[in-house]
């Protein structure tokens, strides 16, 4: 097969990979599940691929026929001589039973499937990961080496492949895509490729850079993925420490103090946020505002720069509209009493 052929078939990588496991796997420990009909697949990345759907078709029934006739292109490889994706896209989970379902699996079954690499750019003898990361861990683990097929990848095609299959993949926390996002940030990748990448559009780039660049990325590593904490409460805890640069100190004395092993990520994010945003209950309550007899005619809170009074009981409404009339009054009084 010739170079020029192997980087065609590449360059669509992501999108062939996903649809070429649906056919090969016979359960869940080897497939990537392929999106829906009527999934969004993002324009941008569609035009990435720079392809007609016919084409896409064509060069993964050449890959297909690649993998399935050997040719020396999928080969068993030393975990050890193996580094992940330069661009990681998830956390630890909180719970490991289902990747140790997945890893007795490929211990009793085999691996089925081989993950894809590609030659490391800046380190001789050594691959990266390009696709099924969960497969070559599951194998590093159990000692035994893994089956994988070598490709000719781009940093840029990388991303749009591990892209393109994380948009079928309904397990991703908001909290892991923006994380992707602030890597591939990190090294260069310009805003129009991280939206193909994502499928997402640049006000929702502009929500995930308000957070992780806010947010140390150590920070939300120690929180966790938090899979029932969405965009608008990371949103929040940016904003919170935005406010108070020096609330970060505390959100690290607070990780490092919490029971890392009976918390779930969910209730450190929670916890987290309540330590440098108190709760509405540890509001100043309002004092309610009686007159002689007894009889409830406002309700005030108060705060250093503010004051708020509202109506109570029958009478509330007229005693607000008293007090209105009598500001003028008391801002005199006040100038006297100033002037003393």
């Amino acid at each position: 097969m010739s170079k020029s052929s192997r980087k065609s078939i590449v360059a669509s990588f992501g999108l062939l990979s996903a649809e070429l496991e649906s056919k090969l796997a016979t359960d869940d420990q080897t497939a990537a599940p392929v999106p829906p009909s009527g999934a969004r697949v993002g324009a941008g990345v569609i035009g990435a691929a720079h392809r007609a759907i016919d084409d896409i078709r064509s060069e993964r029934d050449q890959l297909r026929a690649l993998l399935e006739s050997g040719g020396g292109v999928v080969r068993e490889l030393d975990t050890s001589f193996i580094d992940p994706s330069p661009f990681p896209d998830r956390l630890p989970d909180d719970d490991a039973t289902d990747f140790e379902a997945f890893k007795r699996s490929i211990e009793t079954e085999g691996q089925k499937v081989p993950v894809q690499v590609r030659k490391h750019p800046t380190s001789p003898g050594r691959y990266q990961i390009v696709y099924g990361h969960r497969r070559w861990l599951a194998a590093k683990q159990l000692g035994v080496p893994v089956r994988a097929l070598e490709v000719e990848i781009s940093d840029l095609d990388l991303v749009l492949a591990q892209g393109i299959e994380n948009a079928s993949r309904q397990d991703l926390t908001w909290i892991e895509r923006a994380l992707f996002a602030s890597r591939m940030d990190d090294a260069g990748i310009k805003p129009r490729h991280i939206y193909a990448a994502l499928s997402i559009e640049d006000a929702e780039l502009a929500r995930m850079r308000s957070v992780y660049r806010t947010l140390p990325a150590d920070i939300i590593e120690a929180i966790g993925r938090a899979p029932k904490i969405g965009r608008p409460r990371w949103l929040d805890l940016a904003k919170a420490v935005a406010a108070d640069p020096n609330s970060l100190a505390s959100i690290r004395t607070a990780l490092n103090r919490g029971d890392q092993g009976a918390e779930t990520s969910d209730q450190r994010f929670q916890r987290i946020l309540n330590a440098i945003k108190p709760s509405a209950k540890a509001e100043v309550q309002p004092t309610s505002i009686s007159d002689g007899s007894g009889t409830r005619l406002g309700a005030l809170v108060s705060s250093p720069r503010e004051v708020r009074i509202s109506a109570e009981g029958p009478l509330g409404t007229d005693f607000l509209k008293f007090i209105e009339a009598e500001l003028p009054v008391l801002a005199e009084r006040f100038v006297r009493q100033r002037g003393h």
